[in-house]
């Protein structure tokens, strides 16, 4: 599959939560957030447990976390810490209120140990051997991404259009038959701060595949009759139609986000790229 993310990891975090951001005064260095988007009362009362444990670890202030709560009927709530990409935590939340205080205070120092661990392991994977004396590698700590892309292949329909023709003549023939197929993509950005859909694209690639068939019937003299016949398809391969409906996609999502004023170009002369501009033609803005 292509790596839809690459086109926009520019985009970083900001400091937004469903109603709230929760932070504290730390020295110059200390610049990271909590963001949390509780939607139960019990949601919130452990987010709030959470963060107010969470702050008084040493150097928490470095780290922008995420706190995501899930409710079910049937399973209950599920809450989630999300460091980065990764999902540090999960827990579920009890039927009765009288837990969650501990239970915020325990998932706030395993968290805590966890994303330790997790920065410690990108540091020793992005250090190299060095000199003795050289002094390691300083990394800034991980920042969640304020954007969510996601889609896929949404259909995938067979003999959208089959058809054939063919014509004899004295015993000698040629027929041809073809299908169409069609595949859709669906792509989206989504702001995780709010849910709200800031782009949505869809692209659509035909798959064509055809047979020709050429005959041959004949007597050869009053009893003997001969009849030859051969055929060759031709069908284009669906990874590579599929790959293109993506690739189209994401330049469409790019366009849209511009025109939008989401993201820009690093390079302004980008802007001049001819693919780009039929792509923004398309988005409803030619610059």
């Amino acid at each position: 599959m292509i790596r839809i993310a690459r086109h926009l990891a520019c985009l970083l975090a900001t400091c937004a939560i469903a109603g709230q951001a929760s932070g504290r005064d730390s020295d110059p260095d200390g610049w990271g957030i909590v963001t949390s988007q509780p939607i139960t009362v019990a949601g919130h009362e452990f987010c709030r447990s959470f963060i107010t444990a969470w702050l008084d670890k040493p150097g928490s202030d470095r780290y922008t976390i995420a706190i995501r709560e899930r409710p079910s009927a049937r399973w209950g709530t599920l809450v989630w810490v999300e460091y980065g990409p990764r999902r540090v935590l999960q827990v579920q939340l009890p039927p009765t209120r009288t837990a969650l205080r501990a239970l915020g205070e325990s998932a706030a120092e395993s968290a805590y140990q966890a994303v330790l661990d997790t920065e410690r392991k990108i540091v020793r994977a992005l250090e190299m051997p060095q000199p003795a004396g050289t002094p390691p590698v300083q990394m800034p700590p991980l920042l969640a991404a304020s954007v969510l892309i996601e889609g896929g292949v949404v259909a995938y329909e067979s003999n959208v259009r089959t058809g054939g023709v063919g014509a004899r003549f004295l015993g000698i023939g040629m027929s041809t038959q073809y299908r169409v197929d069609q595949v859709t993509v669906n792509l989206r950005t989504v702001d995780i701060r709010g849910g709200q859909i800031l782009q949505s694209v869809s692209t659509t690639k035909t798959i064509y595949s055809y047979e020709l068939h050429p005959s041959v019937f004949k007597f050869v003299n009053v009893k003997d009759l001969a009849e030859f016949e051969a055929g060759t398809t031709r069908n284009e391969p669906t990874q590579l139609c599929v790959g293109e409906a993506i690739e189209a996609a994401v330049v469409h999502l790019i366009a849209q986000g511009i025109r939008a004023g989401n993201w820009t170009l690093q390079d302004d002369a980008g802007m001049a790229d001819p693919v780009l501009r039929r792509y923004l033609a398309a988005a409803g803005r030619a610059p």
